[in-house]
Order: structure tokens, then C-alpha cells, then sequence
């Protein structure tokens, strides 16, 4: 109600997903940010992570036209899909448990509704384990470790990343080499 009242002119809603349903990879990140998918209605869009993520997915293959920042610049996900485990901006960019749980449904709808789905690229632990969950999957059996790749059921993988935010990339904990070596595993298994 806050972002509402402060920003009207805002997408300030449960962010869906971008890209076709008949994708075969599925990228999953945290949630949307105040001042990016909350604003424009797309996810990673117009923040920070978006910078790296959409160049990368045009980069491979899986992308086409000019990222602009904005949910009307016609860029285009090529057999990519891309979701939040939390639809709606939190409070202080930080998940509760609680808003995890509550959306649960959404991503397990998701997953279930993609019919040609075989690499689930993860951004950050708390996807992948909001994606473990998902698949009641054990984290001690399949622990987040950046560019790790999880296989089970015969048809999916997981491949883990840090979550490619302003902090990991100023760091240093991620940078672009990295991110593109995760994610051409998560394509490799495409």
C-alpha cells in the first residue's frame, strides 16, 4: 500500500513472469526490486541485475532486440522464461519466510504449467531453495555452490548463481565471466 500511495504511477503489483510458457530453461530470481520490476512490471527490469542479466540471455541466444530498461522496449526472451520465487516487492529487499511460503503456489504452478521445462537457471540461495522446496528436494542433498549443476528425475537441472545484484557484482563475488559460465551450463542442459 506504501509503494502505492508513494509512487501511483508504478506497476506496484505480483510481478509476472517474462517469457513463453513452452521455453525449455526458466530462470528464478528472488524477487522484484522496489525501483525495477516493481516499477515497470517486468522482472529484472529496470535495476541493477537486469543490466547483466538481459546482455547475458541476448549474448546466448536467448534474447533478442535492445534491453531498454522498460517493459515496452520490445526486447524478446527466446526459449527463456523468467520468474521471481517472490512475486511482489518485500519489505527492506529481504523475503520473509512467510511471503516464501505465500508464493510457493505460484512458482509450483509455474513449473508445472512449462511443458517442454529442462534447466532452471537459480539466482541467489534463496531461490534455489525456494526451488528445492518446490520439488520437495532436500537442501543438504542438493546445496547452493555457484555454478552448480543438480540433476534429478531423469528430465531437470538445476544450475546455481549468485544472484547477479549491484552487491555481488561491486564486490567482486560475481562478475560477468561467472555469471556467463552459469549460465551456459543452465543452457547446456536445454
Amino acid at each position: 500500500m506504501e509503494n502505492r500511495r508513494q509512487f501511483p504511477d508504478w506497476y506496484n503489483g505480483a510481478v509476472p513472469a517474462f517469457g513463453s510458457m513452452d521455453a525449455s530453461l526458466l530462470v528464478v530470481g528472488l524477487a522484484p526490486g522496489l525501483r525495477g520490476a516493481n516499477r515497470s512490471g517486468r522482472p529484472f527490469t529496470g535495476d541493477y541485475a537486469g543490466e547483466l542479466l538481459y546482455p547475458s540471455l541476448l549474448k546466448y541466444g536467448r534474447a533478442r532486440g535492445t534491453y531498454g530498461a522498460e517493459s515496452d522496449d520490445g526486447f524478446e526472451l527466446v526459449d527463456c522464461r523468467i520468474t521471481n520465487a517472490v512475486r511482489c516487492v518485500p519489505p527492506a529487499n529481504k523475503p520473509t519466510p512467510q511471503e516464501q511460503n505465500t508464493c510457493r503456489p505460484f512458482l509450483i504452478d509455474e513449473i508445472n504449467a512449462m511443458p517442454r521445462l529442462k534447466s532452471i537457471l537459480v539466482l541467489g540461495r534463496i531461490a534455489h531453495d525456494a526451488v528445492m522446496n518446490t520439488f520437495g528436494l532436500k537442501k543438504s542433498q542438493y546445496p547452493f555452490a555457484h555454478e552448480a549443476t543438480h540433476r534429478f528425475n531423469n528430465k531437470l537441472s538445476i544450475t546455481d548463481s549468485y544472484h547477479c545484484s549491484r552487491y555481488n557484482v561491486n564486490t567482486g563475488r560475481l562478475t560477468a565471466p561467472m555469471f556467463h559460465a552459469a549460465l551456459e551450463r543452465a543452457i547446456s542442459a536445454t
